[in-house]
């Protein structure tokens, strides 16, 4: 297993500041915060901070200001937002450097909480610029890292303050990486992954990584089209990438060699028209016609994988398996979802999802409650499973 340091590890935190990047990166409307998931995420890192007794200065990002100050970008109306989540009063500097902000921190009460402003107003944060690094490292005794979402990039605030002062996973990122590490790292097997969404293209670097970690892949929505395709099945006017046919049976290739059953459709829901409601039909893999497209997998092909999965031990779970967004092709992903669920809600079986699209067909599906742990983080969670280190977190190793 993976070995990261945690704040309990920290010691005594009395007296102390700790630098906590969190990912505020919330939707905001008309100067208000419309979602604080993301606000809530942070609440027990902080009050594990402020109970050990340290004060607390909150890094973070907003939008893409490209190393400009630019006022709509600005965080100071988040400041005021997280209070009302973390029930306590937070307050907020306009800098994330210098000595003005240095006297803001010491000004704080004990276990005081201070966001400062946006990291990317600077344009070293995105180069991982040392001096900057210094001169934020200067503001505080330990780093906390509590944003697995920025993990993959090594900027100042997700990496590069690990090397000059020590550091530890907030404890979303523990949980994250906790996760992740059941998941594939050292996962129980048999480990089924369940693949989805349009293009094989966006996914490659995914599916080459995952063929040689798991028992089974299943691979679903337009992506499994271009591995019919690529099996001499037509898929009619499917979307269907047919230039990358070498690619796939690269991939299917990989696969046999590494003892990974790639599981595709064995029926498909096909339709005439991409929109809610379309008429539609079921039918097997030979009997698409050439003005069809298809939408989704069929009933038998969710059987089949509702039983594959009763013989896995731990699921991890990337795309939808049909065009989710328009009903009734949202069947298969719904169905699917809620017998993984089930089964993570039993005891049965370890289950692990991630990536935007996932994350809504999965509370489309009303299932997301019954996973074992679902990533909200997106590039990073997909750069983990592509098998990528991450900065951020090998910044924890050290």
């Amino acid at each position: 297993m993976t070995t990261f340091k945690r704040i309990p590890d920290a010691g005594t935190l009395t007296g102390k500041t700790a630098l906590v990047r969190v990912d505020f990166n919330v939707p905001m409307e008309n100067g208000l915060v419309t979602d604080d998931t993301r606000l809530r995420a942070a609440v027990d890192t902080v009050q594990s901070l402020r109970t050990a007794g340290a004060k607390v200065a909150l890094l973070a990002h907003f939008g893409r200001p490209k190393g400009e100050r630019v006022a709509e970008m600005s965080l100071a109306p988040v400041a005021g937002a997280f209070s009302k989540v973390l029930g306590a009063i937070v307050s907020f500097v306009a800098d994330c450097k210098g000595e003005h902000v240095k006297k803001a921190i010491a000004d704080l009460p004990p276990a005081g909480v201070i966001l400062l402003e946006n990291t990317r107003f600077y344009k070293g944060e995105e180069k991982g610029d040392m001096e900057l690094a210094k001169e934020i490292a200067a503001l505080g005794d330990i780093f906390v890292n509590d944003a697995f979402s920025a993990a993959h990039r090594r900027h100042v605030t997700t990496a590069v303050l690990a090397e000059l002062l020590p550091a530890y996973a907030g404890v979303t990122m523990e949980a994250e990486l906790d996760a992740l590490d059941k998941a594939l790292g050292n996962p129980q097997r048999p480990v089924m992954a369940i693949v989805g969404g349009a293009k094989v293209s966006s996914k490659i670097d995914l599916l080459k990584n995952l063929v040689s970690k798991v028992d089974m892949l299943v691979i679903g929505g337009g992506m499994a089209n271009t591995f019919l395709f690529a099996r001499g099945y037509s898929v009619g006017k499917s979307l269907c990438e047919r230039d990358l046919v070498d690619t796939v049976k690269e991939i299917e290739a990989n696969a046999k060699a590494s003892g990974c059953e790639i599981l595709l459709p064995a029926d498909v829901v096909a339709a005439k028209e991409f929109k809610a409601l379309a008429a539609h039909r079921v039918c097997g893999l030979a009997e698409v016609q050439d003005d069809e497209m298809i939408l989704d997998a069929g009933p038998a092909s969710v059987a089949a994988l509702a039983a594959a999965m009763d013989t896995a031990k731990t699921i991890v779970w990337n795309g939808p398996l049909g065009a989710f967004e328009l009903a009734p092709f949202d069947t298969a992903t719904n169905a699917a979802a809620r017998a993984a669920g089930a089964r993570a809600k039993a005891g049965k079986l370890v289950a692990v999802a991630g990536g935007g699209d996932t994350v809504a067909a999965l509370n489309h599906a009303g299932a997301a409650p019954d996973f074992t742990f679902i990533s909200t983080a997106g590039g990073a969670f997909l750069e983990w499973m592509e098998g990528k280190a991450l900065p951020g977190v090998e910044a924890l190793k050290r």
